[in-house]
């Protein structure tokens, strides 16, 4: 098969780690084409995400590297057997490939946690105030645009009845007037019926809450079947970027952990919430 043009980052990841394994191994790439039976291009291109790699080529490359941690090798195969089509590829060259990305993030992840300090997480917005966000963009996008982006990140709300998810809104957040006051009270509203939701977890950040790590960013962990495979989306100008170094995941978990500390509880939350949407004016 030719090599992709355009690896997912799923498909990038699988190749980051393949690389890894023969990095820590101490093996170069030639070095590895030749336990593998291949050449050094074909190396390449498996850890660009431009080529697959079948689960036997899998656990020889793993073989060859000496890995011994059985469940990353166990996850990465299982990577690598997906090959099924999902509800996102139909958006294909309609929708930005950095959206899709956080699609497939969403559905593979075992969790999701997101701090937000701007607007209310995509996962929980309403058509109305998605719409409101997206017509926010400049160059403002055309209607038909806007139109699919907001299909699509509806369409992504179905991964809020598959897993554990977690929202820590800051008080800006809850009190931005996307689309006016009376988008932002059917926001609020949705936002309490969700916080009811099995597995939905929405916390408040307060105004008065001190300082906080993490505090300014948009920061969205998706945990991996293994620790290995834990990664972190940034909201950037330019579009998503995604993080999974070791040394950025701890930095991560630390500043989940040190929010959680800092957040209302989900009573507490949902109190505050009624609150900000009761006092709304217009």
């Amino acid at each position: 098969m030719p090599p992709r043009l355009s690896p997912t980052v799923r498909q990038q990841r699988l190749g980051i780690e393949l690389r890894k394994m023969r990095e820590h191994a101490g093996m170069t790439p030639k070095a590895m084409a030749a336990a593998l039976g291949t050449d050094v291009p074909k190396i390449s291109q498996m850890e660009n995400g431009k080529s697959g790699i079948s689960a036997d080529r899998l656990h020889s490359w793993a073989i060859a590297s000496k890995c011994m941690n059985s469940d990353l090798v166990a996850a990465l195969v299982a990577m690598t057997n997906d090959r099924r089509k999902y509800w996102w590829d139909s958006f294909q060259g309609r929708v930005p490939s950095g959206i899709i990305d956080i699609a497939e993030m969403e559905h593979h992840a075992e969790s999701l946690t997101i701090l937000h300090t701007t607007f209310i997480p995509g996962l929980l917005q309403t058509s109305r105030y998605a719409s409101a966000v997206f017509a926010r963009l400049r160059p403002p996008p055309p209607r038909h645009e806007v139109n699919t982006r907001t299909a699509f990140r509806v369409e992504r709300q179905q991964v809020l009845t598959l897993k554990p998810y977690t929202a820590f809104i800051h008080e800006a957040a809850l009190r931005m007037q996307f689309g006016g006051p009376d988008v932002l009270r059917d926001q609020l509203g949705s936002l309490l019926e969700d916080s009811e939701r099995p597995g939905v977890e929405i916390r408040a950040i307060p105004f008065d809450v001190d300082t906080f790590p993490g505090s300014g960013e948009s920061l969205y962990f998706a945990t991996g079947a293994v620790p290995e495979l834990d990664i972190v989306q940034i909201d950037l100008s330019q579009g998503p970027h995604f993080v999974h170094s070791t040394a950025d995941l701890e930095t991560y978990r630390g500043i989940n952990s040190e929010t959680a500390e800092k957040a209302l509880t989900p009573e507490e939350s949902r109190a505050f919430i009624h609150q900000i949407m009761t006092n709304l004016k217009g």
